[in-house]
């Protein structure tokens, strides 16, 4: 699939819908929404490192002109950042929700495995003041800003964006992002030992939100039924010792409203003791437990977006801002992804730079032809192969 093709996936009002709904160009002349997102689009494409005077270079070029199909741009790197800053970060992120639906139907992971999981992007105290701290970073004068995220299949689904104290905590972070993701219900999402909350256990349960996560070995449940545990199955990484289902034990002895099931084995490499729990009291405990290694999927994709995306450099530091550039960098993630996935290609870095490749060619090609050429007549040098 070319990047025509892909990009035309996109239903076609959906820009003109969305600036309608938001009401994201109100007194806006120049810097429309729809400029602003296919210039950090475009500019994300053919820069390792994006800065607003990127940009700024980006508006003026005669590819970027050709791209956008917007012809008269003229505005200064400020500007850009000003635009940044205010412009309404629900624009961006009802675009990531229709990108999402839309490739995610297209590489058929509707019904997907979900992961769940949390990253952070450090910065000087002297350049962020109102990020989060933790306990190193007090005396290394760092603060942070946490990226929660879920992954269906191999694409990010849902994103929050969190520079608040409260959400250090998995507990409260990783809950918050799987109770307001809609693409969880009805499937199953796996995450690790950060989030514990027994509370979050039902609510997930109460919204038919299957899940798998990690435990402590200690966990305290009251076992009210023995599972008999199934041949291993080949391929397998990890031996389970038991499966038990019962009530878990909250804060202050007090017990969870559902049954869980606690299952508790050894990773074969290692000898390190593992447990996993879930609300999945049918599924063979085997299956749970190749299901939670696939969670190692997230943290590939967080280093993907930041080797190849550069996710840990923030153009923008205020945090409106921040949230749009967050929101660009899934949407960038996934035509990457999509590209990658459905053009058979091995590597996000080879997958990003034919992307690169293929979209300079049309913007050439659209140029060739505004001239009164013919590119056809060139088609051999178009061949990206």
């Amino acid at each position: 699939m070319n990047v025509n093709e892909l990009l035309r996936l996109i239903p076609a009002n959906t820009f003109r819908d969305l600036a309608i709904e938001t009401k994201v160009d109100a007194q806006v002349k120049k810097l429309s929404g729809e400029v602003i997102f296919k210039l950090i689009l475009f500019s994300m494409l053919n820069s390792d490192k994006l800065s607003l005077r990127v940009m700024e270079t980006f508006l003026h070029s005669a590819s970027f002109k050709s791209f956008s199909q917007f012809d008269i741009l003229d505005s200064r790197y400020n500007s850009i950042r000003d635009r940044i800053c205010t412009i309404k970060s629900t624009y961006f992120e009802k675009l990531f929700e229709v990108v999402f639906t839309t490739y995610n139907k297209q590489l058929g992971e509707e019904h997907a495995l979900s992961k769940a999981d949390s990253t952070y992007v450090a910065l000087a105290t002297k350049l962020f003041s109102h990020g989060m701290q933790n306990g190193s970073s007090r005396a290394s004068g760092k603060r942070f800003v946490k990226y929660s995220v879920t992954l269906k299949g191999s694409l990010p689904s849902t994103i929050k964006v969190y520079t608040d104290q409260a959400h250090v905590n998995e507990d409260v972070a990783l809950s918050e992002v799987i109770d307001k993701s809609d693409s969880v219900k009805g499937n199953v999402v796996v995450f690790d030992r950060g989030l514990h909350s027994r509370r979050s256990f039902d609510k997930f349960t109460d919204d038919s939100k299957f899940f798998i996560g990690r435990s402590q070995l200690n966990v305290k449940c009251k076992v009210e039924k023995t599972n008999k545990v199934g041949v291993k199955p080949f391929g397998s990484t990890v031996t389970i010792t038991k499966d038990e289902t019962g009530l878990l034990a909250a804060r202050s002895n007090r017990k969870t409203a559902h049954p869980y099931r606690v299952i508790k084995g050894t990773i074969d490499e290692t000898g390190e003791g593992i447990c996993f729990v879930t609300n999945m009291l049918s599924e063979d405990c085997y299956l749970i437990a190749d299901w939670y290694r696939q969670r190692w999927e997230i943290e590939v994709f967080f280093k993907f977006i930041k080797q190849h995306l550069n996710a840990n450099h923030l153009v923008s530091r205020d945090e409106n801002g921040i949230k749009v550039m967050v929101y660009m960098t899934m949407i960038m993630a996934i035509l990457i992804i999509a590209y990658k996935k459905l053009n058979g290609i091995s590597s996000f870095k080879i997958a990003k730079l034919k992307l690169e490749i293929e979209l300079e060619n049309e913007c050439i090609k659209a140029i060739v032809t505004l001239c009164g050429g013919d590119p056809s007549k060139a088609a051999h040098l178009f061949n990206s192969g």
